[in-house]
């Protein structure tokens, strides 16, 4: 079943905070029972205790106003570190101490320092309740937010993925810190890293709020799990996943999708070899490789990021799910996600998938505004589209010129207005909206629940869009009218950007 809204600014909460959705309660994943590093906390905060522990937050405010209890920094499993780096996380299921919830726990490493604590020690979750103050006795509805940032960036953090706004409504909002980068995605292919670590701390997050969420009003039978850009990923293949069956029972996905133009690779080989050539490891004995990254400093790690980059600040998409070849471990995807879903595979759940227009302009600006990249693009066509549309590196020169002649035309590229739109468009439809497209049509096909595809097109104040010519912002309108009028008749369209679709459907072509 499909609903094709376009042209609709969505709102998260006509769907979160709907009618109730039962299903199938998933239990915590076996492991031993460890010690979490607690620290006690004397300060006057709110305190809650749940089967795993007792834990004291802090109280904050929403932008109206509205005082609301944080429990941040919560240890969901045991660091990361030493011996169980590039190890699946290993979950802590009960805490002996009151645990010190009142302040911001580390956030994964990332290439740059954002100003803010980070550590290789930060597989942390947040919990954000009404307190009390929802004046309802039922539980609440629970929004599972998984951060953006490419896989390799950003964190869950209050001022990042805060719940300055969402708790003025009576909702529990959880959020959280995963492994990032190599340290979370290293994709070996073989039994010492066979990949997918990253998506494996989300379940041991996930399988958190079932044991716990109850002991802060959060109803445990209706999670929405959430997020944009790499956080939409996570969203969708969390929907394939045998490992997280259960665990969830909604799903919005803004910005993202893992249905790329060819099935998903067994591993990231290339990757781990860039990884290792920037760290000064053995890059021919996989092995040497492993053992040697997992001597490096973190910091060493994390701040390698630039030596991945083959074209400017391309490609954008480094790190991304790998179907896990059977070494006897628990696998997070175990066959392509479009195979899963075309044989009914999946967890079938209402779902809203979006994309947002003008997507990814921005990099077309970063080429066309350097004249550097811009010439090398004009002259090197069949060596950089692979590496700036994500495509297969060893693309065929003839589909590589039938995507330039669609969307760029005959002529060289200019710092104009006319190929800003064009090279927008391109890098837009390569990186988001083409995914986004196959993965609302895949479900909108095989899904046995509502499939509500929609693009965010309201353009506000607060919106970045610049006019190369000029360098100055379009017109833009406030921000403070009504994003989602419910009652009003939408804007409903068919076959969203049909004609550049056809494109990308007829040069990578699956069974829908």
């Amino acid at each position: 079943m499909c609903i094709n809204i376009l042209q609709l600014c969505v709102c998260l909460f006509v769907v979160v905070c709907g009618s109730r959705v039962h299903t199938s309660n998933a239990g915590a994943a076996d492991a031993t029972v460890s010690p979490a590093n607690t620290n006690s906390s004397h300060e006057d905060g709110p305190v809650t205790t749940s089967v795993s522990g007792t834990f004291r937050g802090s109280w904050m405010e929403t932008r109206r106003g509205r005082r609301f209890q944080a429990y941040r920094g919560i240890r969901y499993a045991e660091p990361p570190i030493g011996e169980l780096r590039f190890q699946p996380p290993r979950p802590i299921l009960h805490y002996e101490e009151v645990v010190d919830a009142s302040k911001e726990g580390p956030s994964c490493p990332r290439p740059a320092s954002p100003g803010y604590y980070v550590d290789e020690d930060c597989l942390t979750i947040n919990v954000y309740t009404p307190g009390g103050g929802s004046n309802s006795t039922k539980p609440l509805p629970v929004i599972f937010f998984i951060h953006p940032g490419g896989f390799y960036s950003m964190s869950g953090r209050s001022d990042l993925a805060g719940p300055h706004y969402l708790l003025d409504r009576h909702v529990v909002l959880v959020t959280i810190n995963y492994r990032l980068g190599s340290l979370g995605f290293l994709a070996l292919g073989n039994k010492l890293a066979p990949g997918n670590n990253g998506f494996k701390d989300q379940v041991a997050a996930l399988r958190w709020v079932q044991r716990n969420i109850a002991a802060f009003e959060g109803d445990p039978n209706l999670v929405t799990i959430t997020g944009c850009s790499a956080g939409a990923v996570s969203v969708m293949v969390h929907m394939i996943s045998p490992m997280s069956k259960g665990l969830f029972h909604r799903a919005i996905a803004l910005s993202g999708s893992p249905t790329a133009k060819v099935p998903s690779p067994a591993d990231r080989l290339d990757l781990a070899i860039k990884q290792a050539k920037v760290s000064k490891c053995p890059e021919n004995n996989l092995t040497a490789l492993y053992e040697c990254l997992k001597t490096k400093p973190w910091k060493e790690i994390a701040g390698s990021l630039l030596g991945f980059f083959e074209f400017g600040y391309d490609p954008l998409s480094l790190w991304r799910p790998v179907v896990e070849p059977d070494f006897g471990q628990e696998r997070f995807l175990t066959e392509d996600p479009m195979l899963s879903i075309r044989e009914g595979r999946m967890h079938s759940v209402p779902f809203i998938v979006s994309q947002t227009t003008g997507e990814f302009f921005w990099k077309a600006f970063t080429v066309l505004k350097n004249e550097t990249l811009l010439d090398t693009m004009n002259n090197e066509w069949d060596r950089i589209a692979p590496i700036s549309f994500i495509l297969p590196h060893n693309e065929t020169s003839s589909r590589l010129a039938t995507l330039r002649k669609a969307y760029l035309g005959d002529r060289l590229l200019n710092n104009d207005t006319t190929t800003a739109d064009a090279l927008g468009k391109l890098y837009g439809d390569a990186i988001t909206a083409f995914p986004v497209h196959r993965m609302a049509n895949l479900m909108c096909r095989h899904s046995s629940h509502p499939v509500y595809y929609t693009e965010f097109a309201y353009v506000g104040n607060r919106s970045h869009y610049e006019d190369p010519d000029t360098h100055r912002p379009v017109p833009m309108t406030p921000d403070n009218r009504t994003y989602l009028r419910v009652g009003s008749d939408f804007t409903v369209e068919q076959n969203l950007y049909e004609d550049r679709f056809d494109v990308w459907d007829k040069l990578y072509p699956i069974q829908y």
